[in-house]
């Protein structure tokens, strides 16, 4: 399992601040080495005491490692150190985002089951949430989450869960997460959320009630582009016995493990327990240990990175809204944008660095002006050092209906910025050479 119990002898992590846990939390000196750096543990298997040690890890009476399908050293750090970050209890660490979320479900959902979501996420979580998860025999509803009563009507018997981002992709809209957690307290769900686009540094959605937080690492966790990777973080605080049949895979006898029950044995470990010792042993969705060591790299300078994005992305949202070529600026960090104040409670200390605007002359002008800049990269990630640019609905996007485009923030004229870590001067010269170019384009070809 991933060690996230305290080891004897080490400081509580939450009695640091943010900055000393994002470099310390889960890890210590190599004890064989005394290597300082978290060394990366790149290996299939682990020797076993004796018989009796043996029995006693595949019995789940004891953590530590047996195979690293189910764990590994390099990643059981990286899973301390997310848990202390969000505020949990524990974490879990897969091969991506994408995987994080097929394992978060995978842990309660039955065959006809129901979540529901919010209709603002990445265009990949719609088509994985939509489509995929119907060959479970799972289903979903997309919700406008910004209506309460429009999630309590989507509530059916079967509902297991609500999903939501706190910081959605690409619009940058920020949901009301203290809200929508009355909702799932009321009907004894959890919720979850992705909190990929704001990091732990900007939100810590367990704070406002959130029961489960999913990230892709792979964007600003990393910071570099260099590693995939996502991660389930559980608060430890959901009653999964107190719905009963509601919870099987959590609170009945598991056969696999001679009839232990997870949240009877485990408590407030039951879901990350769960998530090492079926999740990872049946799916197989293992983060690499290099991975991992990358990650782990990436958490070392989070606060100080997100802080720059923030303060780049600012700025240039406010150099959009004021050029003729632009129809709109969807950047909750400016005063005027309908989350501002959604963003000034969630993100008090900034509205990310990925966002929005319309291009007045719609979708040629969009894949125009992807083409026309140089500092920024045209491609399909978010969270990076370098600035990105995306055209959405030739993209990301491109597989959805018009109408769940546009439900998504991602209409034809939708470009996303994801910004970088550059002189922020560079980045506004940038795009606007790219914009005057992508205009007069667009007035050549409708003469």
């Amino acid at each position: 399992m991933s060690r996230n119990a305290k080891r004897e002898g080490d400081q509580a992590p939450d009695s640091y601040g943010f900055e000393t846990r994002m470099i310390h939390a889960g890890a210590q000196p190599e004890p064989v080495t005394g290597a300082r750096q978290t060394p990366i543990f790149q290996n299939t298997s682990y020797a076993f005491h004796d018989a009796e040690h043996a029995a006693s890890l595949f019995n789940l009476q004891t953590f530590g490692f047996i195979y690293s399908r189910l764990t590994n050293p390099t990643t059981a750090v990286l899973e301390e150190r997310l848990a202390s970050l969000e505020g949990g209890r524990g974490a879990t660490c897969t091969a991506s985002g994408h995987a994080a979320q097929l394992l978060t479900f995978f842990a309660f959902m039955e065959p006809g089951d129901h979540f529901i979501a919010s209709t603002r996420l990445y265009g990949g979580s719609i088509t994985q949430f939509g489509k995929t998860f119907r060959k479970f025999d799972w289903h979903v509803s997309f919700v406008d989450v910004e209506e309460p009563e429009a999630v309590r009507r989507a509530l059916t018997p079967k509902t297991k869960a609500i999903f939501v981002e706190s910081l959605a992709n690409p619009g940058g809209v920020v949901s009301d997460l203290e809200a929508l957690a009355a909702i799932a307290k009321e009907a004894g769900i959890p919720l979850i959320v992705d909190n990929t686009l704001a990091s732990p540094w900007l939100c810590r959605p367990i704070e406002w009630g959130a029961d489960l937080v999913v990230h892709s690492t792979t964007k600003f966790l990393s910071g570099n582009g260099t590693a995939m990777g996502g991660a389930v973080i559980d608060s430890g605080g959901f009653d999964w016995t107190a719905a009963g049949e509601r919870f099987r895979g959590l609170n009945a006898p598991e056969p696999a493990y001679h009839g232990l029950a997870f949240h009877e044995t485990f408590g407030d470990l039951a879901f990350t327990t769960h998530a090492h010792a079926v999740g990872l042993r049946d799916l197989g969705t293992t983060m690499a240990p290099q991975h991992a060591f990358l990650t782990l790299l990436g958490t070392e300078t989070l606060a100080l990175r997100m802080e720059r994005h923030c303060s780049n992305a600012l700025k240039v949202a406010a150099f959009l809204a004021e050029q003729e070529a632009v129809a709109w600026v969807s950047y909750s960090g400016l005063p005027d944008n309908p989350y501002h104040a959604l963003a000034n409670k969630y993100l008090p200390r900034g509205a990310g660095s990925v966002f929005t605007f319309g291009l007045k002359d719609g979708y040629a002008a969009g894949v125009r002006l992807v083409e026309e800049v140089n500092l920024f990269s045209h491609l399909a990630n978010v969270g990076d050092t370098r600035s990105l640019i995306l055209h959405p609905a030739s993209t990301t996007h491109r597989q959805l209906s018009e109408e769940q485009r546009q439900a998504a923030g991602a209409g034809e004229e939708v470009i996303r910025l994801s910004i970088g870590l550059e002189t922020v001067e560079d980045l506004i010269a940038d795009l606007s050479q790219g914009l005057e170019t992508a205009a007069l384009a667009a007035r050549r070809a409708a003469v």
